[in-house]
């Protein structure tokens, strides 16, 4: 289990975040974020698996499943019907067709679940976060990391019905990491495939 940062009562950082970082408040309605957590709470949601290690938060996985054991994406079930409106809200935020979000990931936050350091897998490029339920701690810091300093972690308050984009710099030169959640949450990430090289 992560222990909480030796950073994590410290305030949301002040001024900029990473380039390519991108995060806006209510993009949700409240009666949208209720329709979608009772939508998420009937998904068939399993702890997700790390090299033999069980984490706390439960997913399901939509466009492609990631076997960290043999690091490789596997096939999944494409996104279900009752996320597609979601989809298309977030690809017109981010100025994409809905069509480029290949792969969606729903997840569970129990009280005290935390998400550890790390970037995404290398198969997806951008990334877009919707935050459902409380809110939660975004860290980030440079990669590859070096010994944590104070003025290294940039601090997140990431609230309920927000969006956030990790683009570029943000999704390749950084790591990010959520604190353990104080109060039920789940987030539905979608991601774009890799540009070729």
């Amino acid at each position: 289990m992560e222990q909480p940062s030796l950073f994590d009562d410290l305030p949301p950082s002040p001024g900029a975040l990473p380039d390519g970082l991108r995060y806006e408040t209510g993009f949700l309605g409240t009666d949208e974020e209720a329709a979608l957590i009772a939508l998420v709470q009937g998904l068939p949601l399993q702890e997700a698996q790390y090299k033999g290690y069980t984490a706390r938060r439960r997913v399901v996985s939509y466009g492609g499943s990631f076997d960290y054991d043999a690091n490789a994406l596997l096939p999944s079930a494409e996104l279900i019907e009752e996320l597609q409106p979601l989809r298309e809200r977030v690809a017109q935020w981010a100025g994409l067709d809905a069509a480029a979000l290949v792969h969606g990931l729903v997840a569970e936050y129990c009280p005290g679940t935390p998400l550890g350091w790390h970037r995404d897998v290398p198969d997806f490029e951008d990334v877009f976060g919707v935050s459902l339920g409380s809110e939660a701690l975004l860290r980030l810091r440079p990669y590859p990391p070096e010994r944590p300093r104070r003025e290294d972690i940039v601090r997140l308050r990431v609230e309920p019905r927000s969006i956030y984009a990790l683009r570029g710099r943000a999704r390749w030169a950084w790591q990010h990491s959520v604190a353990p959640v104080e109060a039920l949450r789940w987030s539905i990430t979608f991601r774009t495939a890799r540009l070729a090289a």
